[in-house]
């Protein structure tokens, strides 16, 4: 007679009015199922709080909670989804709680703002981590001793998972399941759900951060000259000399009055106005690359690739798919390739009994937004 393996225990912390509820649902439609037809294990899975009962989700809606924080004890994946309302600490217990459960070995997987728990908790401390982009600045002020990246969409530190916001949850847990019980697995849940296996790039494509405007009529006369003259080879020495300036003063003068160096501006410009160009246009990669000053289809890919994440020909099909997601002429910040970060060590695994280990990911595999 063969005996069916324990289930896996995964439990979802919750507070009053701070669940998050897009996180909440993502939750339940990766762990919630029986999935075992697709080759994932069975799932125990439930909510957890401080004080069972009645709660409220973030945007007012009522749900029941049965379990306390003591089901912690026995879970074998701990995630948290939000945690927005900064002034508002996690209890002691909670704190407790879940440095327990990791140092027990159960995998812990934060969303969005819920990686304020986890630093709060001391279990980020030296880690690459991230959040959602908005919140990432308070993060990093808040807990120095974490490096945080807003780049990306989640970052997999092995016993430790942190994802960025709204449907980059998404992508965070199908890493996990892909992690844990193969990519087999995790597409096929994919599929169900009807969203990528894996996007490409991180969530600095979906930010809209242009350079900060210059409100220097003798710079804003350069600037305004070098955004009409972008396939040119424009110098520093040409920008200064055209807002009357020695080029040591212009560059001064520049940082001090748009926080950014001529260069970093210059750039931003050519990118900004090649992601307009692959957007609204048929113009070729190279026909794109020397309208913008890239030169050659190599630099701009060069560039494009390190600052966004994707290439321009990905890019192209992404935001031209999608009827222009994204506002051309808008500039986000600067994005790199999500990148793993190791598994953990043989044995550390939950009680539910977590399957094989896999020790090689493809680098680049879970990515949006």
């Amino acid at each position: 007679m063969t005996v069916a393996p324990d289930p896996v225990v995964v439990s979802i912390v919750v507070a009053d009015g701070l669940v998050g509820s897009f996180g909440l649902g993502v939750a339940a439609e990766v762990f919630g199922y029986d999935r075992r037809s697709i080759g994932l294990p069975a799932f125990d899975f439930a909510l957890v709080t401080e004080r069972p009962g009645v709660l409220r989700t973030d945007t007012g809606i009522p749900i029941t909670v049965e379990h306390g924080l003591d089901r912690l004890d026995r879970s074998d994946i701990v995630l948290i989804t939000a945690w927005e309302v900064f002034h508002e600490l996690p209890s002691e217990a909670l704190l407790g709680a879940l440095r327990a459960a990791a140092a027990r070995g159960a995998i812990l997987v934060s969303h969005c703002t819920g990686a304020f728990v986890l630093a709060a908790a001391g279990l980020l401390d030296g880690k690459r981590v991230t959040t959602h982009w908005k919140y990432a600045g308070e993060l990093a002020a808040r807990y120095p001793e974490l490096d945080v990246d807003p780049s990306v969409l989640y970052v997999d530190n092995g016993p430790i998972i942190t994802g960025a916001g709204t449907a980059a949850g998404v992508d965070a847990l199908l890493h996990l399941l892909r992690r844990e019980w193969g990519a087999a697995a995790a597409n096929a849940l994919a599929r169900e759900m009807v969203v990528p296996p894996h996007r490409d790039g991180g969530q600095a494509q979906f930010i809209d951060a242009p350079v900060p405007a210059c409100r220097d009529d003798l710079l804003g006369v350069a600037l305004d000259w070098a955004a009409g003259h972008l396939a040119e080879d424009i110098s520093v020495d040409d920008l200064a000399r055209r807002a009357l300036m020695s080029p040591r003063s212009f560059a001064r003068r520049f940082k001090a009055t748009t926080g950014t160096t001529p260069h970093a501006w210059l750039l931003a410009q050519r990118l900004a106005a090649a992601e307009e160009l692959l957007e609204s246009s048929d113009a070729s990669i190279e026909e794109v690359a020397r309208l913008v000053g890239f030169g050659t289809a190599a630099g701009l890919r060069e560039q494009f690739t390190r600052r966004r994440g994707v290439s321009p020909r990905t890019y192209r099909q992404t935001f031209r798919a999608a009827g222009g997601a994204q506002p051309a002429g808008t500039s986000p910040a600067g994005a790199a390739p999500v990148q793993l970060d190791g598994h953990r060590p043989a044995g550390q695994r939950g009680t539910g009994g977590m399957g094989r280990d896999q020790t090689l990911v493809e680098a680049g595999l879970g990515q949006p937004a």
